[in-house]
């Protein structure tokens, strides 16, 4: 998305508003040194401290709050993430609230919405912003639990800047925080989160664009560069065997490792009594944020097992992503953005259900889309014996080139396999920019009076 708006002739700045590790700044910088008109930095600080503790806090309850419906019973992990972020303060107030169930909840919803109007603009937003003077400022995610996006969302709508809220992934309108001050524009990949942006985030139709997912265009015409034999020779596996490709995943905090989980499927592939599949090759690809879970780990009395792969944010460990997907017989996992990718290089894709990772596979909501949307695109086996099952058909009986046709159209590329979704969005983006801005007002007049009571309760709370 950033190349094509470079390429139209925009000037972009990007910037973040904490750190990382994961190699986003040097791809950031790779991306300015490449294309011109890029440029990026950092947010300046909020400045007032008392401020945004009391912010975070009053968000943290928002955001808690929309777990407390009953809606969320069938996602206890979710609820409980939330929970687990929120002060105790916030907790109680959204529990009384609970007991006069829906009413309850509305009440401490608007009184929690006029609180927030009466948090004041940082000003130093205002300078930052007003200095670049951007025709369009796009955020995202925008919708994690407590974001200090929201302050930056508020200071581009009282200068009268055009806003979107670029949705980032397929999980961010159900198991986030609601979008609760509106932007100008937002974008989704498909009807599947158009829906979830009117329903859930009670958005009009006319302020969200389908664009298809940009992020995943990059794979839709990648071809490898290596042969099959160079490329198992490279990552240590047999070339005459097939190998299955094992995706990792990021479980919620305090679920057992997924290494764990891993061995204990590497175990039941080598019990099975279909020699090609008990004999395979396995690729594991861990999880970039939980590389330490397989340290110390020997797989040597498995049998032929590699981890290979790194974050895929540069040219080469792109290419070795795309690779162990188009080689492998097939792709594994528990919940992962990688079987969206394996779907669009034309894989199967297989998923077990075990009961220690229910959390953040089957008690999510964004995981039944892989199993029911246009078709679905994973084969979920309930134990290990079934997938062992699902999985030694792959290797008798070839996969169908359109095998994931009908969830890639619906959620990947709604437009058409053919039609990228990057170009769209970046239309999307013109035609916003290309409308009339007014400054608009971010808090009321019941907000203003209420501001000096809250910054006494920000002090308050800050002293303690």
């Amino acid at each position: 998305m950033i190349t094509e708006l470079a390429v139209r002739g925009h000037v972009l700045h990007l910037v973040a508003d904490r750190p990382e590790s994961g190699g986003g700044i040097e791809m950031v910088g790779r991306l300015s040194d490449s294309c011109s008109g890029v440029t990026y930095g950092w947010m300046p600080q909020r400045g007032d401290m008392d401020w945004l503790a009391f912010a975070t806090g009053v968000r943290l309850t928002h955001d808690y709050l929309r777990y407390a419906t009953r809606f969320y019973d069938a996602a206890p992990r979710l609820r409980e993430r939330s929970r687990e972020r929120t002060p105790d303060l916030g907790v109680r107030l959204v529990s009384a609230a609970s007991r006069f169930g829906s009413f309850g909840i509305s009440c401490l919803r608007a009184a929690l919405d006029l609180v927030e109007e009466s948090i004041p603009v940082p000003s130093a937003y205002e300078s930052f912003l007003s200095e670049i003077a951007p025709d369009v400022v796009l955020l995202t995610p925008l919708v994690d639990l407590g974001s200090p996006q929201l302050d930056l969302l508020k200071a581009t709508r009282r200068l009268g800047l055009r806003t979107v809220l670029c949705v980032g992934s397929w999980d961010h309108l159900s198991s986030k925080a609601l979008i609760r001050i509106r932007p100008d524009l937002v974008t989704v990949w498909n009807e599947v989160q158009k829906r979830e942006a009117i329903e859930m985030h009670g958005l009009p139709d006319e302020m969200i664009a389908v664009t298809g997912a940009q992020c995943y265009d990059q794979w839709f015409d990648r071809q490898p560069i290596r042969d099959r034999v160079t490329f198992c020779t490279t990552v240590g596996l047999p070339a005459e065997r097939p190998f299955l490709l094992y995706v990792c995943s990021s479980p919620f905090r305090g679920e057992p490792p997924e290494a764990n989980y891993v061995c204990r499927w590497i175990q039941a592939i080598r019990a099975s009594t279909h020699e090609r599949l008990r004999t395979a090759g396995i690729l594991v690809r861990p999880h970039p944020s939980r590389l330490h879970e397989w340290e110390g780990r020997n797989l040597s009395a498995l049998g032929p097992v590699v981890l290979f792969g790194r974050n895929p944010i540069d040219d080469k460990a792109r290419q070795d992503y795309f690779e162990s997907l188009w080689y492998s017989a097939a792709v594994v996992g528990l919940n992962t953005s990688a079987f969206l990718e394996a779907g669009i290089v034309g894989k199967s894709i297989h998923a077990v259900c075990p009961q220690e990772h229910a959390a953040s596979q089957t008690g999510t909501l964004h995981f039944h889309y892989l199993l029911d949307v246009g078709g679905g695109l994973v084969r979920a086996a309930r134990t290990l014996d079934e997938h062992v099952q699902h999985v030694s058909r792959i290797l008798d009986v070839p996969v169908p080139s359109n095998v994931n046709r009908g969830f890639l159209e619906t959620f990947i590329r709604p437009g058409g396999l053919d039609v990228a979704a990057t170009p769209r969005f970046a239309d999307a983006i013109e035609a916003l920019a290309s409308q009339v801005a007014s400054p608009t007002c971010v808090s009321s007049w019941r907000g203003r009076m209420l501001a000096p009571l809250v910054g006494l309760a920000a002090g308050v709370r800050s002293s303690r």
